[in-house]
C-alpha cells in the first residue's frame, strides 16, 4: 500500500542542518485521526522529546473534527510516539552529546496507520542560512537560463 501525505515541514530544513530520520507511529484518538484525514494539521511549532523512557512529540496542532462534539480532542495535547526502546535509547545517546533537537519533518498514512518521520537536526547559523538562499537563488537563476536559451534555440 502506497504512503499518503498528511503535512511536510518544509522549514524543518531550512532551519536546521538534519542528520539521523527515524519512523515513529503515533498515539491517537479517532477524531484525531479523521482531522487527519481532512488535511487539518499544523507541524510548524512541533518538537519531540524523551520523557521517562518515553518519547513524545509536542506543539503538533490537530484541529477539532466538526462532528465530534460529544468527546472532544485537545488541539496541542502532547502525544506519545511508538519506537522501539532501543531506538529511544541511540536517540537519547545523541541528544546527550549536545546541540541536537529532534525535529518532526512529516505526517504521513502508511498502511492506514499515521506515522511521524522524525530527524536529528541541528540549529543553523543566521549565516548558513544565507549561504543556502544564495544557492537556490544561482541554481533557479541558472536553469531559466538554460531554458530560455534553449527556447532560443528552436
Amino acid at each position: 500500500m502506497a504512503i499518503q501525505p498528511i503535512v511536510r515541514s518544509r522549514r524543518a530544513s531550512f532551519d536546521y542542518e538534519l542528520t539521523e530520520r527515524f519512523e515513529c507511529g503515533i498515539v491517537l484518538v479517532g477524531s484525531e485521526v479523521k482531522s487527519l484525514r481532512e488535511g487539518k494539521v499544523e507541524l510548524v511549532d512541533a518538537w519531540a522529546g524523551i520523557e521517562g523512557r518515553e518519547l513524545w512529540l509536542k506543539q503538533l496542532q490537530i484541529a477539532p473534527f466538526v462532528q465530534a462534539t460529544a468527546y472532544p480532542h485537545e488541539p496541542r495535547r502532547a502525544r506519545k510516539l511508538l519506537v522501539h526502546r532501543n531506538e529511544i535509547e541511540k536517540i537519547q545517546k545523541l541528544l546527550d552529546r549536545g546541540g541536537f533537537t529532534l525535529v518532526p519533518l512529516a505526517l504521513y498514512f502508511k498502511e492506514g496507520r499515521v506515522k511521524v518521520e522524525l530527524a536529528l537536526g541541528k540549529g543553523k547559523k543566521t549565516v548558513d542560512k544565507r549561504h543556502v538562499l544564495a544557492e537556490k537563488t544561482a541554481s533557479r537563476e541558472a536553469r531559466s537560463e538554460m531554458e530560455r536559451a534553449r527556447k532560443e534555440g528552436r
